[in-house]
């Protein structure tokens, strides 16, 4: 079934104002480039045979055009940008290229101390590599009759850099990098992909940003997900990297509980992502697979294996899982039949460690796409834990639409949740919420 026009319309309207790009499809005879849904992706995006031993190494750079940039006298507004590739480590323990920008802003730091560095972890952009959030800075709004690509996260990213913040974006793990799929809400992977995006903007030369810059970790919905298991791994995998505070917003921490809540809804299509993703990582998990899914299933798997958000709106909104299983049984049901299903689920599950610094959770009461209650959730685990939480429900009103319900939290809560970061940034000591959040919706 397709999207509504009105949802559709809603989620590209923050990114117009920006500027539309009608992608060129692929050169004919180009039998070298790597094409996704019609459009070339550049070269830069395809690793080399062999990648750096150390994580956060740079493998290279080049310099990225903004879509919105105005010239003044102390240089290009908002910033100048540089688009990178760099060095990381998958869950299997094996090196991956991971690619992304990092933003130098015009706009001076008015803090204390060096200019922070914040890490952009994006939300939900797709799998296919031309839904990559560093295209999006080039491109915010892609149309080429194959895809639509939406760069939303542009906006939270040109609000840091008007604070004088730098930032570095992520594409996360095969989202642009063409070597792999994107392995969608894979907790490891983005993770790692976020704590190496600080090491790799360090080195830039181009970069006013050394070691002794405070660093923040900035997201929402996978984004926030993807911040909040940073925190967790950041001891152990990056201690090299201290945050002076990270904002996790909408994060789907229980993926049993978010698997149940997008089934039927708007963003179903996410469904196929993690699916997609969980095969990847886990082949072991393949016979489970070939067990449940049938034919409709497959085409639909291989079909979402290179679409952005657009594209799953447009083509599988409102999609049941049932409808993709031989059996009639949902991806609920099968997560509920099958051990191998849960075990691996349960490693995915964010609020199991103590994240370190200051760490803010924001989600709105009434998101039901990406459920308040298992955000809340991690907070409270956290809180047991010895976290510092400073815990944010989102109070609005249930508009009876899942995706407005949670996209609804996002634009209400980014200008606290920015002020809160930029003045952990600062060295302004955080607050938490552990003594009341039990009396907190």
């Amino acid at each position: 079934m397709p999207a509504r026009p009105t949802l559709l319309a809603a989620s590209i309207a923050a990114v117009l104002a920006l500027g539309v790009q009608a992608v060129p499809a692929a050169a004919a005879g180009d039998s070298a480039a790597v094409v996704s849904r019609g459009v070339e992706i550049p070269a830069f995006y395809t690793p080399p045979a062999a990648l750096p031993e150390a994580n956060g190494t740079l493998v290279r750079s080049e310099p990225l055009k903004l879509a919105l940039s105005l010239p003044s006298l102390g240089g290009p507004l908002p910033g100048k940008a540089t688009r990178l590739m760099y060095k990381s480590t998958d869950t299997g323990g094996g090196p991956m290229a991971v690619t992304g920008a990092y933003i130098e802003p015009t706009a001076k730091w008015r803090g204390d101390g060096p200019r922070p560095l914040v890490v952009v972890a994006p939300g939900t952009m797709g799998q296919g590599d031309q839904c990559a959030a560093s295209m999006g800075l080039e491109h915010p709004l892609s149309l080429n009759g194959e895809t639509v690509s939406v760069g939303y996260e542009d906006l939270s990213v040109y609000r840091l850099l008007a604070r004088g913040v730098a930032v570095v974006v992520t594409d996360y793990a095969g989202l642009g990098a063409t070597d792999r799929l994107h392995t969608y809400v894979n907790r490891v992977d983005e993770a790692h992909a976020v704590l190496d995006a600080v090491r790799a903007a360090r080195s830039l030369t181009e970069a006013s940003v050394t070691t002794d810059s405070p660093v923040g970790l900035f997201g929402y919905s996978q984004g926030g997900g993807a911040t909040a298991a940073a925190a967790e791994l950041q001891p152990t995998y990056a201690p090299d990297v201290t945050l002076a505070g990270t904002y996790s917003g909408a994060a789907p921490a229980d993926l049993t509980e978010v698997t149940e809540a997008i089934d039927g809804s708007d963003l179903a299509g996410a469904l196929g992502w993690s699916l997609n993703g969980f095969l990847q990582t886990e082949p072991a998990l393949r016979p489970i697979a070939d067990k449940y899914v049938n034919a409709a299933g497959r085409q639909a798997l291989e079909d979402l294996s290179t679409m952005c958000v657009g594209d799953a709106l447009f083509g599988y909104a409102f999609a049941r899982s049932g409808s993709w299983t031989n059996t009639g049984q949902s991806l609920g049901d099968i997560i509920r039949a099958e051990p191998a299903l849960q075990s691996f689920l349960a490693k995915q599950r964010i609020g199991t460690m103590k994240p370190a610094g200051p760490i803010r959770v924001a989600t709105g009461t009434s998101d039901n796409l990406v459920p308040h209650g298992q955000t809340r959730q991690m907070a409270a685990d956290w809180c047991a834990l010895g976290g510092q939480v400073d815990y944010e429900p989102v109070l609005l009103p249930n508009v009876g639409d899942k995706l407005i319900n949670h996209f609804g939290a996002l634009l209400a809560d980014q200008g606290a949740a920015i002020s809160w970061l930029t003045d952990r940034l600062a060295g302004k000591p955080a607050t938490s919420d552990c003594r009341t959040l039990p009396l907190q919706p």
